[in-house]
């Protein structure tokens, strides 16, 4: 058996070149994470409960990233969260929430609760617009059965469904109001500019965004009974891509399942994983990824190597996996062993065109795990998806309301994961900007001004555990 010799990121550092970049402002860090979705700041939230909900996408959507919803949940809930974050900011709202004349107080003071806004526009049977309901025309009525003719707004500004966003904006401005409907010549509704969409665009000019302003969002999907019509329904929903997710997956039943959904959705922007050797990503693009994920036992409270005894040392896998973005021109995406910014800017350098993170994100504000509290300090929970927990929860997900976990299916279980904590960072904003700092400066020691440079530019150095020792902060260790 031949055997080499693996290395991850603590095992080498970049070497320092002459660099012609005076700033790392002046470094161009876009890179992709599938053939045709490009990224300003190509970080990605990991499809994982406890890190990635519509909140997370949001957020790194606006910052120039991608958030990828987890598939634990039902197929309602995650089409769900994904509309939620397409809806989230448009150029043209082209399906706004509407609600008829003659329903009650109550029913919109229910509709905006559920749909998360602050008004909704009414229309006759006829899709004609007939006036405006908002929180504040109905926050101060006792009555919940009065109708809603008597406290819409009847008089609206509103425009042409092919007026520009500079027009929209000055119409905006000039009547001060916050949303100006656009209605066809016979009065029916065709869609809705916000001015908060509009101010949006200017406080996030590096926002991911499909052709129509939308924020991008992904969506897993898995490869069992039922992931064909997830996959529908996630993309019927606005999904800009699918994540098939799976621990192992240079697997023939993965493989076979990556070619059902490029047959099936011809047109969707697929990624798959995660594999660990050029073959695997290779089997995978050839079955139709637009996109491979790198990575076989990486994470931080993945437990893979430990429990099956299989993996490949990161920086290793992405290096022999980056092959493929030179011959296919799929783009590789680095998933998990990253702790740091250094780490990040290692990836990049091995070939990576984006990264996906767990528990560097996992600590923010906008991840939907639980807050708690810990000697004076907060902290969220966070858990790998193959931890106990996890997939006991996923299990009972795949029951019926009525049926139990059988004993002794549960004592079947074989966790790949644990759970734990991450220290709670504030927004995810703040997280991101010192992590593609990092990376910038990375970029900048090595001459670098743009990603593809980077693979060309870029030299590590071995280096010994005394080395790493050293590169670390080490004057309080005295």
């Amino acid at each position: 058996m031949d055997m080499r010799e693996a290395l991850t990121f603590h095992d080498v550092l970049l070497v320092p070149k002459r660099s012609s970049i005076a700033s790392r402002r002046g470094v161009d860090t876009t890179g992709r994470f599938s053939r045709r979705i490009k990224l300003k700041v190509p970080i990605v939230s990991a499809n994982m409960d406890t890190v990635t909900e519509s909140r997370m996408a949001v957020a790194l959507a606006r910052a120039g990233g991608l958030g990828i919803i987890h598939r634990f949940l039902t197929l309602e809930e995650e089409a769900a969260q994904v509309a939620k974050v397409k809806r989230s900011e448009n150029i043209v709202i082209e399906s706004p929430y509407t609600i008829g004349p003659d329903e009650t107080v109550g029913r919109a003071r229910g509709l905006m609760r559920e749909h998360g806004v602050g008004g909704l526009l009414v229309v006759d049977v006829k899709g004609r617009l007939l006036g405006l309901v908002t929180e504040r025309d109905v926050q101060f009525r006792d009555k919940s059965e009065e109708s809603l003719r008597r406290v819409m707004t009847t008089k609206l500004v509103t425009a042409p469904p092919d007026v520009g966003l500079e027009k929209a904006r000055e119409i905006l401005r000039d009547h001060k109001v916050e949303k100006l409907p656009l209605i066809d010549k016979d009065g029916r509704l065709k869609g809705l500019i916000t001015a908060r969409d509009i101010k949006n665009r200017r406080l996030y000019p590096d926002a991911s965004v499909d052709s129509k302003g939308r924020l991008l969002v992904g969506a897993a999907v898995g490869v069992v009974s039922g992931y064909l019509e997830r996959a529908a329904a996630v993309l019927e929903a606005g999904a800009d891509c699918l994540v098939v997710d799976v621990a192992h997956g240079h697997a023939d039943h993965v493989i076979k399942a990556v070619e059902n959904l490029r047959r099936k959705f011809p047109k969707a922007e697929i990624v798959a994983g995660n594999v660990a050797t050029y073959e695997g990503a290779r089997d995978l693009a050839a079955a139709g990824a637009d996109g491979v994920k790198v990575g076989v036992g990486p994470g931080s409270i993945c437990s893979t190597r430990i429990i099956s005894g299989a993996g490949v040392p990161q920086l290793t896998a992405v290096m022999d996996c980056a092959r493929i973005t030179k011959e296919n021109d799929v783009p590789i995406i680095a998933d998990g062993g990253l702790r740091d910014s250094g780490d990040l800017a290692k990836a990049f350098a091995g070939g990576a065109s984006s990264v996906m993170l767990g528990s560097l994100l996992a600590g923010a504000e906008e991840s939907p795990g639980w807050t708690v509290v810990r000697g004076g300090a907060r902290w969220k929970i966070y858990r790998g998806m193959a931890s106990l927990g996890a997939t006991l929860t996923r299990k009972n997900k795949e029951r019926r309301e009525d049926e139990a976990l059988d004993p002794i299916e549960v004592s079947e279980v074989v966790p790949e994961g644990v759970e734990s904590m991450a220290p709670y960072k504030g927004p995810v904003a703040e997280v991101l900007f010192q992590l593609i700092g990092g990376v910038r400066s990375g970029m900048s020691y090595s001459g670098a001004a743009t990603l593809p440079e980077f693979w060309k530019k870029a030299e590590f150095t071995r280096i010994t555990s005394a080395s790493w020792a050293e590169s670390r902060p080490h004057h309080l260790d005295k």
